[in-house]
């Protein structure tokens, strides 16, 4: 497992950094297959103490993303915590694999690219201050749905694999789901 970590607002000492690969390699017993681990910590300034620190960490397992985010008093009070939300995740997933009787399948399609930066005609306009790539795999709307539970997103883009076209499913304000199924004219 590739484990990046980064930090904001501060620096992060040895000893810190080799509880955070302990704590987060641990993972990788839960789910053999992990493939890269980001973590990020970060510092900030709040009324409450119990709230400092931040971590959050994305696991990559094969395509899967499990995401968790923790905040804490102390760097490790917050990977400890975040540590244990990733464990219930991974046992979530696993069960869920184990009652459809199936494994992941891996990714067939390369990063998606390509977003239109604003021009310097519209300053007043809200600009793009950050694009992320990330790897768009055929998958059922119910694995979808799963996936974007999985990661705590309110929306999930990915290629319907009963007609190989990009689809966008989100959550509606009364919990339910909506799918987007472009046409081309």
């Amino acid at each position: 497992m590739e484990l990046q970590i980064a930090s904001k607002n501060m620096e992060i000492s040895p000893a810190v950094r080799n509880y955070i690969q302990k704590k987060i390699g641990k993972l990788a017993h839960y789910l053999p297959n992990i493939t890269e681990a980001k973590v990020e910590i970060h510092e900030e300034n709040t009324k409450s103490p119990k709230h400092r620190f931040t971590a959050q960490v994305t696991l990559n397992s094969k395509g899967v993303l499990l995401r968790g985010e923790e905040r804490g008093e102390r760097v490790r009070v917050a990977v400890d915590a975040v540590a244990e939300v990733l464990a219930r995740q991974i046992e979530r997933y696993k069960g869920k694999l184990q009652n459809k009787g199936r494994g992941v399948s891996l990714a067939r399609q390369p990063a998606v690219s390509g977003v239109a930066v604003g021009s310097a005609e519209n300053r007043d306009r809200p600009k793009i201050v950050r694009v992320k790539r990330f790897v768009v795999k055929p998958m059922s709307v119910t694995e979808a749905a799963e996936q974007m539970e999985l990661l705590g997103h309110s929306f999930f883009l990915f290629i319907n694999d009963k007609d190989d076209s990009l689809s966008l499913l989100y959550r509606r304000d009364d919990g339910d789901y909506g799918l987007i199924e472009p046409e081309l004219a």
